[in-house]
């Protein structure tokens, strides 16, 4: 990798084109996979990449002008110091809003860039383009401000983003409950039962283990295979089953890890605490995005936990 200083002009046009081709991309991969489901956001991101390519064709014309038709390859990742573009396909599962962060953060990257650039320049032509573009860049985001007003009205973003929370319920704290439900309760028995039965922290932790791992790999494939998706609009299985996969594994490790404590007294009563804290942190979430009613969120849950520690309890001390 080399150093930006270390880059002639020639190689900086270069790279500046190349930059302009990539953000261009990336706002156009984003107005694709939101058109769907976000229609008005879409069509900002494709006035983003309409600017971006306008850009990319200023650049290419100063080049050419300079130093001829031939254009080096060179990207952000030769250079030290450049942060690299999050690929659209990791960022549009995070939601519209995350897209929208992205975008941000991606116009004020360019803007610095811009800047540098035209401080080394020592064409007066160059310099005044590559300045004239930081100043689009830093403009940017109220051009995207006015954007969203012309292509996404006040109610129009209010719908998007009351699509958006209930896809993020429903594709991922909706599996990610079940799971951490799951989790929590159902290796409850288990656990304490070996515990109660042998009074061996290190055995009842080799079976919450095994209960907790089981019943991960399980509950991620039951909930990946029992939805496509395509009709009850929840998502992607792979990532409804990895969500709900690891809560599960997360519910029943929770109460398990207590049992690396050699002192069976002392790992059974942080198992405890650890499962009221479990039960509370369902309760909670039913609450804050199920619309739950808190007190019956917490009889309920706290009843069918009770009732499973209960069961496990009593099998392993008979």
């Amino acid at each position: 990798m080399r150093a930006f200083d270390d880059l002639t002009e020639r190689e900086v046009l270069a790279l500046a084109i190349s930059n302009e081709e990539e953000d261009g991309r990336i706002y156009a991969d984003f107005a694709h996979g939101l058109r769907d489901e976000y229609p008005d956001t879409a069509r900002v991101f494709d006035d983003m990449a309409a600017e971006e390519n306008e850009h990319r064709r200023r650049l290419i014309d100063t080049f050419t002008g300079r130093f001829g038709d031939h254009i080096p390859l060179v990207r952000r990742a030769d250079v030290k110091g450049n942060i690299a573009r999050r690929p659209p396909w990791q960022v549009r599962p995070l939601g519209v809003a995350a897209v929208r962060r992205q975008a941000a953060a991606m116009e004020r990257d360019a803007e610095r860039f811009y800047r540098q650039a035209a401080a080394r320049s020592t064409d007066a032509g160059t310099r005044k383009l590559l300045g004239d573009i930081a100043a689009d860049e830093a403009g940017h985001e109220r051009r995207a401000g006015e954007a969203e007003e012309r292509r996404l009205p006040g109610e129009a973003r209010d719908r998007e983003d009351e699509e958006a929370k209930k896809r993020f319920v429903l594709q991922v704290i909706q599996p990610g409950l079940v799971g951490l439900m799951d989790g929590s309760v159902s290796t409850l028995a288990p656990v304490f039962a070996a515990a109660f039965a042998t009074h061996d922290p290190w055995k009842a932790f080799l079976v919450g283990l095994a209960a907790s791992l089981g019943a991960g790999i399980s509950m991620g494939f039951a909930e990946a295979l029992a939805d496509d998706g395509k009709l009850s609009g929840r998502g992607t299985p792979l990532l409804r089953g990895l969500v709900c996969g690891l809560m599960t594994i997360a519910g029943g490790i929770g109460h398990t890890l207590p049992y690396l404590v050699p002192d069976f007294t002392t790992a059974t009563a942080l198992a405890g605490a650890v499962v009221v804290a479990e039960l509370a942190a369902i309760a909670w979430i039913q609450w804050r995005f199920m619309d739950a009613r808190p007190l019956s969120a917490v009889a309920k849950v706290m009843l069918g936990g009770g009732l499973v520690l209960a069961t496990g309890v009593l099998i392993g001390a008979s």
